[in-house]
């Protein structure tokens, strides 16, 4: 079954990356289907996804998961860079 979840990070206003959405199956393929809407940097990351579908909604990212989100965060820095 698909699953995904949605980070926010706003530096200014918190200390750490948040769950902003998550879900599995249908509601996975909202959020993907949201994220395209919007061009949004999509990351397939099986493990990754397992992990972060244990966080609550707006919650922030335990910092067990910093080194797996940074890499995520890096990924989306590349792409957006590529964009522009």
């Amino acid at each position: 079954m698909k699953k995904a979840a949605a980070l926010r990070y706003d530096e200014k206003k918190e200390s750490a990356p948040r769950v902003v959405a998550k879900g599995d199956g249908q509601s996975a393929e909202n959020i993907i289907k949201i994220a395209e809407l919007h061009n949004l940097p999509i990351k397939k990351d099986e493990d990754l996804i397992e992990l972060l579908s244990k966080v609550e909604i707006n919650k922030e990212v335990p910092e067990a998961l910093y080194k797996a989100v940074a890499e995520v965060f890096s990924f989306i820095y590349k792409v957006t860079k590529k964009e522009k």
